[in-house]
């Protein structure tokens, strides 16, 4: 699935044909996705003038004055800003047309995504109740240390809790955590302050890293140009179970935590 570096790369791929441009009409070629489309999507969006694209955690918003698209791709789901008369391929379930000839296309094969209405001045309900931005100056050490006092569950559970910090999935996870030397077993409320710092700081430093090389492609992620992300190439641990640990060379474990993959050296995550 995609992850925050992902969508963002996404998002600033969208941005530059997107915003200021008014919506010509809305074509649905089936009712739902993962949920129902609602009938404002179609009913209240063309018309209306495109101000912003934004990214909130692994949803993308296309804001107009009456209310804003709520988009997410879900596990293969792509968008693609094209000419207005290219042909369709299978799985182009949703045509957004612009004022200039062109549209924003999603193409979903699993239909896991979905596209949602938010109505201006509300938020919608998949959006509330989330943590905040992990690039944003709240997220640090002194946040993770104070949300995980007295948590059990293992630190890389706590961490990808959309509750505590939104974006941060499996792949970014498992990456901040070995970068910050903890393990993912251990559990969340025995971190001290110091080495919640270290994760945080990894956090940032990775996920930021990862935008500018636009994403990690595994299996069906590309960006809106086409082109893949280049991430996945310098990932340290996800996937590389039983390699070599790239500091100090033992073979790394692999176990499942809250369901999830994971992948660590325990040698140097301790």
């Amino acid at each position: 699935m995609p992850e925050l570096p992902e969508v963002e790369t996404t998002r600033r791929g969208l941005a530059p044909h997107l915003q200021g441009r008014r919506v010509h009409g809305v074509i649905l070629r089936r009712a739902d996705l993962r949920w129902p489309i609602p009938p404002e999507v179609a009913e209240l969006l063309p018309g209306q003038r495109i101000e912003e694209i934004r990214r909130r955690a692994k949803y993308l918003l296309l804001d107009t004055a009456v209310g804003s698209a709520v988009l997410h791709l879900g596990m293969s789901g792509s968008l693609r800003v094209l000419p207005g008369d290219t042909p369709l391929r299978a799985h182009d379930h949703v045509d957004i047309s612009l004022d200039n000839g062109r549209l924003l296309r999603f193409n979903d094969p699993r239909r896991f995504g979905s596209l949602l209405w938010q109505p201006a001045g509300e938020v919608h309900p998949l959006l509330q109740g989330l943590g905040p931005e992990p690039l944003d100056d709240v997220f640090d050490g002194d946040y993770l240390f104070a949300r995980s006092r007295g948590r059990s569950a293992p630190v890389k559970t706590f961490l990808m809790d959309q509750a505590v910090v939104v974006g941060v999935g499996n792949i970014y996870a498992a990456e901040s955590l070995f970068k910050a030397g903890i393990s993912p077993l251990r559990e969340a409320g025995k971190v001290s302050r110091e080495r919640y710092q270290r994760l945080a700081d990894a956090v940032k430093e990775i996920l930021g890293y990862a935008i500018t090389r636009g994403g990690t492609t595994l299996r069906d992620f590309i960006s809106p140009d086409g082109a893949p992300g280049y991430f996945e190439q310098e990932l340290l641990v996800y996937g590389r179970d039983g390699l070599p640990c790239p500091n100090c060379g033992r073979a790394l474990k692999h176990a499942t935590i809250g369901q999830r993959a994971s992948v660590w050296c325990s040698h140097c995550q301790r």
